[in-house]
């Protein structure tokens, strides 16, 4: 991939802004938060765009009402994209995350039940989420990624804006190596302990028992003193997910979900969600013991709370019973309500219920989104971007259309669909439709006259289908298949010269091969799992990715004759989809700092813990380009030049 860059700013690890910032009344957020750059201008006082692609929901709206779902209103006026509301103990404020400073950049607000009084607690470039405010309103406890990345529990006085990472202490931490997140804090109603979910010192695994390349996430439950003292262990079931901890009125339960590990896969999949079973589960706090289930049957139920000492609130996510569930009891008058809502929790009398309603309508192209780079303003691209040397972007339009290689001027202008993905009759439209097939990841030739492409069945659907290299012109007149389809090929890359493709097998044979387009000859250049394979812009190195054992993908360069391979990364967590920069840099997806929240919460994503990271070509100097709670990947850096 041919991408345009003559420098770039890392990003250094970011504290939480100072203390006098943290807490001010936001009565107007004032026109400044919108004035960025509309579609097809450059990026005034920078260099240019970093072009990138997330998986998350269009649009999340606060709504608040009666237990029963009646009486439904927004909570805030001018809403921009929030989520994981709570409430306050007292039942006097609603704090939640926000995203209105920028598209991905997550931020912790509260307001009023009437949606007044907004203010900012904590507004910092690092990910913040989950804040919970402390009985007696003096303290928050939040997840942060600040100074490390990883989603750690933080703690801060209200009145003074200290603040400590309750979690990343020796005491608490698990190995590094390892998943070492920690989620959804809250508070003992007498104000001295935090219960919160961890996936530390767990494995990093795959869904499929292994086998599939995203991740799952093993949740235990733990408790600890606000101080940092008396961390301990409370609930824990091997191959089980435990999350989303609360506490009883009297202190002495904390109730969870309990799913299997593998189904954290499944619950956060469109295809699946419905058939995911969890049940409601507490445990008595002193001992850790006297396990009660509160359910039982099938459905996903997530976000327990306590309503009262007996009643147990919480919602089924997905399949035709979807919405809000009470726990029966003898006192009870509370029966299920249909809804398709998201992150409910209730107000402590059990009267009201806060929670958000999510769209997944596409981001339209070069919608903007919030930058970690004072160099480069950030905006969205659908998937597989590519620039060509003549200044031309094409993209899989797979988010926006049907999974066709289409290409433009950077500006948006010039709109042309150089390969429709049914011309060849080979792929399935309703396959296509769910984004298991299409054209994919076209690579244009040095001389931008051809773009190379694969076309046929991807993801799972793979291993059934079948697969071809093809190539096509630019003006999109003619196209022309060049290989038959007898072993799935994918993901081609032309060699700075455009003589040769370089492009991976997988099935009956795996590994990389090179053709020689003069004469269609091929050659093995590796026979090894390894995909997503790149040219170099001078020519000199290949890089991609090899799966080095069922859980863990690395990055890897190679030269064009099959010598001095070289491996650059090795966090044990997924590191793929490297492509290079102009300049001879590396970019691509991590997932080594885990997961920002639980799994299980999220809505049709695959990998919501990756994140975009430049490095240098030796594998030197890794710094994370984005910090955001979403699936963020598909980097390319396109200068001003390009978008006037």
């Amino acid at each position: 991939m041919w991408l345009l860059i003559s420098s770039l700013v890392g990003l250094l690890f970011r504290p939480v802004l100072a203390a006098t910032h943290y807490i001010q009344l936001q009565s107007d957020f004032g026109a400044s938060l919108d004035a960025r750059p509309a579609r097809g201008l450059p990026a005034p006082g920078k260099k240019g765009v970093m072009f990138m692609n997330r998986i998350a929901p269009s649009t999340s709206e606060l709504y608040i009402a009666n237990s029963d779902l009646s009486n439904e209103r927004k909570l805030l006026a001018d809403s921009r994209f929030e989520y994981h509301a709570s409430f306050s103990q007292d039942g006097q404020w609603i704090t939640f995350t926000s995203e209105r400073n920028g598209d991905g950049n997550s931020d912790l607000y509260r307001a009023r039940l009437d949606g007044s009084g907004l203010e900012k607690i904590i507004a910092a470039p690092s990910f913040e989420d989950a804040l919970a405010l402390s009985p007696d309103g003096s303290k928050a406890a939040f997840v942060s990624t600040a100074n490390g990345y990883k989603a750690n529990v933080w703690v801060m006085d209200l009145a003074t804006g200290e603040q400590h990472n309750l979690t990343n202490s020796n005491a608490v931490a698990g190995d590094p190596t390892k998943p070492d997140g920690y989620f959804r804090p809250s508070w003992s109603p007498d104000g001295d302990w935090i219960a919160f979910a961890s996936d530390r010192n767990t494995e990093w695994r795959g869904h499929g028992n292994g086998t599939g390349w995203e991740h799952t996430q093993e949740l235990s439950v733990y408790i600890i003193k606000p101080d940092g003292t008396g961390f301990k262990k409370l609930a824990s079931k091997v191959g089980y997910c435990l999350g989303s901890p609360k506490w009883s009125p009297d202190g002495k339960r904390i109730v969870y979900y309990e799913l299997t590990t593998e189904d954290t896969w499944g619950a956060h999949r469109p295809e699946s969600v419905a058939s995911v079973t969890s049940q409601i589960v507490s445990v008595d706090v002193a001992t850790g013991l006297d396990r009660v289930e509160h359910t039982s049957g099938s459905g996903l139920k997530m976000f327990p709370q306590y309503i009262s000492q007996e009643e147990v609130a919480f919602l089924i996510k997905g399949g035709e019973n979807e919405g809000l569930n009470y726990t029966s009891t003898s006192n009870s008058t509370r029966s299920a309500v249909k809804g398709a809502v998201r992150s409910p929790a209730w107000s402590p009398d059990g009267k009201s219920v806060i929670y958000e309603k999510v769209a997944f309508t596409s981001r339209p192209m070069e919608k903007p989104l919030y930058s970690w780079d004072d160099e480069w303003d950030y905006r969205f691209t659908d998937v597989f971007p590519d620039l060509s040397r003549q200044g031309k972007l094409a993209i899989t339009q797979k988010q926006l259309g049907n999974s066709s290689i289409v290409t433009m001027n950077p500006d948006g202008s010039d709109q042309k669909t150089v390969f429709d993905v049914f011309a060849t009759g080979q792929v399935n439209a309703s396959q296509v439709a769910q984004g298991l097939a299409g054209a994919f990841q076209p690579a244009w030739s040095p001389d931008g006259k051809w773009i190379a492409f694969g076309l046929g069945n991807w993801f799972q659907s793979r291993a059934t289908g079948k697969a071809r290299i093809f190539r096509a012109t630019s003006d999109g007149s003619s196209y022309e298949n060049l290989t038959d389809g007898t072993v799935h090929s994918g993901f081609p890359s032309y060699s700075a010269d455009g003589r040769f493709l370089v492009f991976r097998e997988w099935g009956l044979r795996f590994g990389l091969r090179i053709m020689d387009l003069e004469d269609k000859s091929v050659r093995v250049l590796t026979n090894a799992t390894d995909n997503l394979p790149f040219w170099s812009p001078d020519g000199e190195r290949i890089v991609f990715t090899r799966k080095v054992t069922s859980t863990n993908f690395d990055v890897y360069t190679i030269r064009p004759d099959g010598t001095d391979l070289q491996v650059l990364t090795t966090s044990g967590a997924n590191d793929a989809h490297a492509v290079w920069t102009a300049d001879g840099r590396i970019l691509y997806s991590s997932g080594q700092y885990g997961f920002r929240a639980e799994a299980a919460t999220y809505d049709d994503t695959f990998q919501p813990y990756g994140q975009i990271v430049v490095m240098n070509a030796d594998g030197s100097d890794k710094r994370m380009l984005t910090d955001s709670m979403w699936e963020d990947s598909m980097p390319l850096y396109v200068p001003n030049e390009f978008l006037y």
